[in-house]
């Protein structure tokens, strides 16, 4: 059990922490658009994320596949940049017809894919040194997906808060987050070229 706590605790490490920046931004491009009371397919956005982080996670720590990681610390910020830009074309009263796009989940799964193979090194080194890997990567997982849940009920509440205190339309809030998110990923990109 004690490997358990460790490895649950490394993945909510993994997302908690402000040098998870590119994963927080990534979750808040996500989340910018969701009202608490339309928030359920967000959750199903964020497994099939943590579905794609762990599945490459799992292939590169088994030594399945290896990607160049200088490409994969420049399509992290990339994958950010489109989830922003893909905000731009946000409607408040369309949101139920977004939600059902099943485009969406494949492309929020590739993302993952490609989060995950960001972070494989360390954790490939990590769990060099057990006898299976099965267990600490699943719990690894579960720390991620609570951290990622953490993440988006905070999202959500300071959104919520805002927005009723500004009085800022729904679309409004979508194009000033998203703004802020490319701001500050352009110079992530541009960095890792």
């Amino acid at each position: 059990m004690t490997y358990f706590n460790t490895y649950l605790t490394l993945g909510l490490q993994h997302i908690l922490n402000i040098q998870a920046l590119d994963h927080l931004l990534f979750i808040l491009s996500l989340t910018c658009i969701y009202r608490f009371s339309d928030s359920k397919n967000l959750f199903f956005l964020i497994t099939a994320f943590t579905l794609g982080h762990s599945l490459t996670l799992a292939l590169a720590t088994l030594g399945w596949i290896q990607v160049s990681m200088h490409w994969i610390e420049f399509l992290i910020p990339c994958t950010i940049l489109l989830s922003a830009i893909g905000n731009f074309s946000f409607k408040d009263s369309g949101l139920k017809k977004q939600e059902n796009s099943a485009l969406k989940y494949v492309l929020v799964g590739i993302f993952g894919l490609i989060h995950g193979l960001g972070f494989s090194n360390y954790l490939q080194s990590l769990l060099g040194k057990e006898n299976s890997i099965i267990g600490p990567l699943f719990a690894f997982n579960i720390g991620l997906e609570l951290g990622q849940i953490v993440v988006v009920i905070s999202i959500l509440l300071f959104s919520s808060l805002l927005i009723r205190l500004t009085k800022i339309n729904m679309s409004s809030w979508v194009l000033v987050i998203s703004g802020i998110v490319i701001g500050l990923v352009i110079p992530m990109i541009l960095e890792r070229w």
